[in-house]
């Protein structure tokens, strides 16, 4: 492998199945994306639902790409732009290099799934992991039949450690991309009622989050979460497979790595810890148990991919929520800031719970500061939507929540059912409450936005931080 480089030229024709128009020295990243593309990338000309890829190759070698990927439809017309590897099929080419990408690596891998928790949990694995060795590990939320064979693509050949994020919507997503990931280690961060629409039962969701398990090297371990009721599904699925053991992480004695002790703090929390006979304790750097309980999931992950587990836990410290995850952003007013917390990106009833509770456990920075939650539809929760939605009102009427205002037609039935003294605004669109809610809050709140991406929480997000971006000027007197 020439320095610098990913792949060369040269080491790309076998996996892609291509005949090139012109042999590149190498490239140096992979993308799919121009928006996001770097100079020396090769660029895959991915055919989608809404655009064709093949439409932005001169744009990718505008912007340095050097290389793409595109198929024998399009060759002859972009010939003329660059260097170009021609394939059959686009995707499969990628798909094919992922593999050929994992055949090379003498890394040990993670595989990381379930209904909540997977991106933060891939992160904080990424920083622990990071600690021991060179650890690669999926950008953002690249976790479906796209993103796993492109962080394949780009791992690198000296790479100790990756760690990948795989998700679903329907059974039978899962078995493939795992196979092609083939983890040294499989995890599952929860079963939670995600895509009901789609799977119809908790139980066909537990059954297809197992799925991870399929693609486990001889040997490996699969790591559950000991105090969902599915575990004992789970394990089964997991004994099934071609590794060789099982671990488990919760609150409970019966747990492999068991949380002794949480304290919460305003900016993180402190956690105690057995790590199977190992005492640890450790900070983590943002606020919620649901990620004190993950952290016992990663240090477990890091420990059996032989990564220093102390080292592992010191990097907790550094970990801070992704931006619609529990990001915490200070909201600029007169007489004080405001805290927002950004849980925008998605939502169902466990994530929800956690959110509502991290809301709770959230210190305000004044007397007369509110604790406010902003809520939209949880969607894909199939015929039971209505019911899930109105059974969080006994559980936020137990919180020391002060004020919930409510956008979208499921969130109708949590509004209703609320106490009377904790109602607040409510709109079919969140844009019906947008304006009321910029100019509702005050120095001293906490305010939490939560809801699926269909909900479109998102905007009221972006406008909070814009209107609040800095401090108006104090009142002189």
């Amino acid at each position: 492998m020439s320095e610098g480089l990913l792949w060369t030229g040269l080491d790309l024709i076998k996996p892609l199945d291509a005949r090139v128009t012109k042999l590149p020295r190498g490239v140096t990243g992979v993308s799919i994306d121009t928006r996001t593309i770097e100079p020396g990338d090769l660029f895959f000309a991915i055919k989608g639902e809404n655009s064709d890829g093949h439409a932005y190759v001169e744009t990718a070698f505008a912007k340095g790409a050097a290389a793409a990927v595109v198929d024998e439809a399009h060759a002859d017309r972009l010939k003329s732009f660059g260097p170009l590897y021609v394939v059959q099929d686009v995707l499969a080419a990628m798909e094919r290099l992922g593999i050929a990408a994992r055949k090379r690596s003498g890394a040990m891998i993670v595989a990381i799934t379930g209904s909540v928790g997977k991106t933060s949990t891939k992160e904080a694995l990424r920083l622990a992991l990071s600690r021991t060795g060179v650890t690669h590990a999926s950008a953002a939320s690249y976790n479906n039949h796209l993103g796993v064979p492109l962080t394949l693509c780009r791992m690198p050949a000296n790479a100790e450690f990756g760690v990948f994020e795989i998700g679903m919507n329907h059974a039978e997503e899962i078995r493939p991309l795992v196979a092609m990931v083939r983890p040294h280690v499989a995890l599952i961060t929860n079963i939670a009622p995600v895509h009901l629409e789609n799977l119809g039962s908790i139980e066909a969701i537990a059954d297809a989050k197992g799925e991870i398990f399929s693609g486990l090297e001889p040997g490996g371990i699969a790591i559950l979460p000991r105090e969902t009721e599915h575990y004992d599904r789970l394990a089964e699925l997991a004994g099934q497979s071609r590794g060789g053991g099982i671990l488990s992480f919760g609150e409970t004695d019966a747990a492999d790595a068991q949380m002794i002790d949480f304290s919460p703090q305003a900016d993180g929390s402190i956690v105690s810890a057995d790590i199977m006979g190992v005492s640890v304790r450790y900070r983590i750097g943002a606020p919620g148990r649901h990620l004190a309980t993950n952290s016992l999931a990663v240090l477990l992950a890091a420990r059996a991919v032989g990564a220093d587990i102390a080292e592992a836990a010191r990097a907790m410290a550094e970990f801070s929520a992704p931006k619609g995850r529990g990001e915490q952003v200070a909201l600029h007013m007169r007489g004080g800031d405001a805290t927002l917390i950004d849980e925008s990106y998605n939502a169902n009833p466990v994530s929800m719970r956690a959110a509502l509770r991290l809301l709770a456990d959230a210190p305000k920075d004044s007397v007369f500061g509110q604790r406010v939650a902003i809520l939209g539809d949880m969607l894909e929760l199939g015929p039971e939507a209505a019911d899930l939605h109105a059974g969080l009102a006994s559980f936020i009427a137990e919180l020391p929540i002060d004020v919930v205002h409510a956008a979208g037609p499921l969130m109708r039935h949590l509004y209703d059912a609320l106490p009377e003294e904790k109602k607040g605004v409510y709109g079919r669109r969140s844009e019906d409450i947008a304006e009321t809610l910029l100019a509702s809050v005050a120095a001293g709140d906490v305010v939490m936005v939560k809801g699926s991406n269909g909900s479109r929480m998102g905007p009221i997000v972006a406008a909070l931080k814009e209107r609040y971006a800095t401090a108006p000027d104090e009142l002189v007197s």
